[in-house]
């Protein structure tokens, strides 16, 4: 049909009579030769994913490798106090803002003068960079690091985006003045969908800030997946790639994120520089004086005053400018990055005592601690819709209210947890098809957490 290709090239050829044409590749004596792809699905898909398979198996060589570490593992202590200590952070953050006025009266506004809930955050982001190094030293590849922080995300926040939707339109016909412009930012649902999803709500590189509904809390989510974003990329990638993908996060996640990115790596060192060998000394007191003295040490600045200091030097380092405007949620930089310095201390100690205990079996506190933890996630991003909700239709004349409140807060979030934060074997599962159709490598997560 073509055949002039052929007369330019030289390999035009003309047939006397009707030939016999056998399709598909031979072996050396002209024998056909089986084909590993029988569909033409698989002959343009399959080749891909092969590939990737190769490379990410390569990839994974080649990080343990550098790594020269072995296996990463998490004791039975040092795990458990996590635990404790996320879900004592996700409850925090709920009392801290059910002490608004506009919620309890100010009956406990105490909370509020202390500004728990924001510390809760920063220690929530420690906690996070020790997991995240943790899960990045297991996962081994960018690959899998993605699929594993995709998953464990979307898993939570696809539902809560959807309820936040339909809790604050319900609220608002019922009663409008609970949802006062301060705490509520109506958007569409094509804007919830995109900044929501692509949790860049608090990406100022490009973007303007945007407050999704009632969901004020997912503000930290937008730094959180900036801070994997940045963390992976320096870990998995090498050469002029990761430069160039570094400086255009650095430019796209804005100065607000990157202030608070040293308070999360306090974590991250955490879990890489305490690293205990078998035939490592024991400093027991040493450790014992860490896990003590980083909480006390906070909890002394804090009743000295200590964090209205520090955000009077940084108001006055960014005069004339507002502060508040410029740093947004990071507006109390300092007084985040001491407390993740006390905090990362803390776990430091308390990493080296875990580690040199043998496992136990675990108990009723234990198994309450992690089902607690379990949804904690669920608690953080689904509380302050409820509460708000809550706040529109309960009479306000109802006997124990604030119990009231408190309860159906929790179950709320308990049973929110149940349904999507606690089956994320199952979700993977669900996704691991599609992660395949797309041609991504794909290694089965280990773990159903993290």
């Amino acid at each position: 049909m073509f055949a002039i290709w052929d007369w330019m090239f030289g390999t035009l050829y003309v047939p006397e009579k009707v030939e016999e044409i056998t399709y598909g590749v031979s072996d050396g004596k002209g024998n056909p030769i089986a084909q590993p792809y029988t569909t033409l699905r698989e002959a343009l898909l399959k080749p891909f994913r092969e590939s990737w398979e190769a490379i990410d198996k390569q990839r994974a060589a080649r990080a343990r490798a550098r790594a020269k570490l072995p296996p990463a593992v998490m004791s039975q202590g040092f795990s458990i106090w996590l635990d404790a200590l996320r879900a004592g952070a996700a409850l925090t953050v709920l009392f801290g803002h059910m002490a608004h006025i506009r919620f309890t009266r100010g009956d406990y506004f105490v909370l509020r003068e202390l500004n728990v809930a924001s510390d809760a955050v920063i220690v929530f982001f420690v906690l996070s960079g020790v997991v995240i190094a943790y899960a990045a030293t297991r996962d081994a590849t960018l690959e899998r690091f993605a699929f594993n922080r995709m998953t464990r995300l979307w898993s939570v926040v696809v539902p809560a985006l959807a309820l936040t939707l339909i809790f604050d339109a319900i609220g608002t016909r019922i009663n409008p003045e609970a949802y006062p412009e301060t705490f509520y930012n109506p958007v569409s649902l094509s804007e919830m969908v995109l900044r929501g999803l692509t949790f860049t709500s608090e990406w100022q590189g490009i973007w303007d800030r945007v407050r999704l509904g009632t969901n004020g809390p997912l503000w930290s989510l937008s730094y959180e997946v900036g801070f994997y974003m940045l963390f992976g990329v320096a870990l998995f990638l090498r050469g002029a790639l990761r430069w160039v993908l570094l400086a255009l996060l650095v430019l796209l996640v804005g100065v607000p994120i990157l202030a608070l990115l040293p308070a999360w790596l306090m974590g991250v060192l955490v879990w890489h520089t305490v690293r205990l060998s078998p035939d490592a000394p024991i400093h027991s007191g040493k450790d014992w004086a860490r896990a003590i003295l980083g909480i006390a040490m906070l909890v002394v600045l804090k009743l000295a005053g200590l964090p209205a200091a520090l955000s009077e030097i940084t108001a006055q380092a960014f005069a004339p400018y507002s502060h508040h405007a410029v740093l947004a949620y990071s507006d109390e930089v300092l007084w985040n990055t001491v407390i993740a310095v006390g905090v990362a201390l803390h776990l430091a100690g308390v990493k080296n005592i875990a580690d040199r205990r043998a496992p136990r079996p675990e108990g009723r506190a234990t198994g309450a601690i992690r089902w607690v933890a379990g949804a904690s996630f669920s608690i953080y991003v689904m509380h302050y819709p409820t509460l708000h909700l809550l706040d529109a239709t309960l009479p306000e004349n109802l006997p124990a209210y604030d119990l009231w409140l408190l309860t159906l807060t929790l179950l709320v979030c308990f049973g929110f947890a149940s349904l999507f934060e606690r089956p994320l074997k199952r979700f993977r599962a669900l996704v691991e098809p599609m992660w395949k159709m797309a041609g991504a490598p794909f290694v089965a997560p280990r773990s159903s957490t993290l």
